[in-house]
């Protein structure tokens, strides 16, 4: 799928509109949010999963909590 959409002014940022068909084919709606991963050929939209999000979140804490036994660990 191609689709051309424009950048617009949105408040004092930019932004762009995405059409129905992209927002069906996402399964998003408005209040969603959606993950930005810059790749080398372009840009990925997906769907934030809310789940997926307090997981990473969990593991985060455990990081930041474990950070030298993990670095022990990775040795």
């Amino acid at each position: 799928m191609t689709v051309e959409v424009k950048v617009t002014q949105v408040g004092s940022s930019l932004g762009v509109v995405l059409p129905r068909s992209v927002l069906d084919r996402l399964k998003v709606g408005k209040g969603d949010h959606l993950h930005v991963v810059e790749t080398a050929t372009g840009i990925i939209l997906t769907p934030l999963d809310p789940e997926v999000q307090e997981q990473l979140k969990a593991m985060d804490e455990v990081i930041v909590e474990y950070r030298e036994t993990l670095d022990a660990l990775s040795k």
